[in-house]
């Protein structure tokens, strides 16, 4: 196979990246890990539901009603 200047049928690409890495998110968005000190922890069996308390993640807390470990919300 000869060699070229990349420019064939398998050589078109040029770009160099650089853009935003998906689901990187950003500050003040909410949700997922390192979600801030505001906002509820909620259990995904009976659906109650507490204010997250600051220093301490969701899912090392147990749900006040049935033992289950929080998550959240």
């Amino acid at each position: 196979m000869p060699r070229g200047n990349g420019k064939g049928p398998q050589g078109r690409g040029s770009g160099m990246g650089g853009g935003k890495k998906q689901g990187s998110g950003g500050r003040g968005r909410g949700g997922g890990f390192g979600a801030g000190p505001d906002g509820y922890c909620i259990c995904p069996s009976c659906r109650e539901r507490i204010a997250h308390q600051r220093g301490t993640a969701c899912v090392d807390m147990k749900c006040p009603q049935c033992g289950t470990s929080m998550t959240r919300e």
